[in-house]
């Protein structure tokens, strides 16, 4: 129910913003920019969700239970925020293997030190984007400040789960 109320929500921000739009140029412009994305983004969509279940199914549930699930503890925790920046490609991949994971049995707070490790330090978006353009001092910098926040999300999502 609630990601119907989340789709209504945002689907009815979306509709009155194009609205808002000041002429038909304007609307028009939008749209094409819409379909191109909706052209970009669906296989990769599609190709995630499926590969997800997939994967879910090949994941073998005992072992991930026993290395991510709650009785894995704080080991647990560390070991899903130490993969996380292994993890190639983008959104769709870490989202689904969390995805996959969660099915089979990890805890919800492993999943989340996982998903906010990878956001932060990707290695794949370190060594392509942030190491060129920023310098090996800044990365450094920004990793050595940020390196808790998984761990830190984790147990914030303890008070919840």
């Amino acid at each position: 129910m609630n990601i119907l109320i989340g789709t209504v929500l945002i689907g009815g921000a979306a509709i009155w913003m194009f609205l808002q739009l000041p002429n038909a140029e304007w609307r028009r412009a939008s749209m094409v920019a819409s379909v191109q994305m909706l052209k970009f983004m669906l296989p990769r969509m599609v190709t995630a969700l499926l590969g997800a279940g997939f994967f879910a199914e090949l994941l073998p549930e005992d072992r991930v239970q026993v290395m991510f699930g709650e009785a894995a503890g704080f080991s647990g925790l560390l070991l899903a925020a130490a993969m996380g920046p292994l993890t190639p490609g983008g959104a769709f991949v870490s989202l689904a293997i969390a995805a996959a994971a969660l099915k089979t049995g990890a805890a919800p707070v492993a999943a989340l030190a996982y998903v906010t490790s990878w956001s932060l330090f990707s290695l794949t978006k370190i060594l392509a984007y942030e190491a060129p353009l920023m310098g090996r001092q800044e990365v450094i910098a920004r990793i050595a400040v940020s390196w808790p926040v998984p761990l830190m999300i984790a147990a914030a999502g303890m008070l919840y789960y």
